[in-house]
């Protein structure tokens, strides 16, 4: 069976690509190297249940409540899911 490129206007050299092996392939320092915090905050959901769907809504809160979530920095709205999830596990 012949091999489909992802794209017609390729140019990669996908042959050579193949052949190359661990030994071969040289870190450059563009990518940091790991470390345990990173490997910490990462996660593995291989064999967990997936994750909900998430669904868009309109939702009026207080505004002192949504600015002091802002002001927590980045990732407010999956913190306050996370306590809305926590208010609801505990009241079911």
């Amino acid at each position: 069976m012949k091999r489909v490129s992802t794209s017609p206007k390729s140019r990669t050299n996908l042959n050579c690509l193949r052949k190359l092996t661990d030994a071969v392939i040289v870190h450059d320092g563009d990518a940091p190297e790991f470390t345990p915090e990173m490997f910490a905050k990462s996660v593995a959901r291989k064999g967990l249940k997936p994750v909900p769907r998430k669904s868009l809504l309109s939702l009026r809160d207080d505004s002192d409540v949504i600015e002091w979530f802002r002001s927590r920095g980045a990732g407010y709205q999956s913190r306050m899911n996370a306590l809305s999830r926590a208010y609801m596990e505990a009241h079911k």
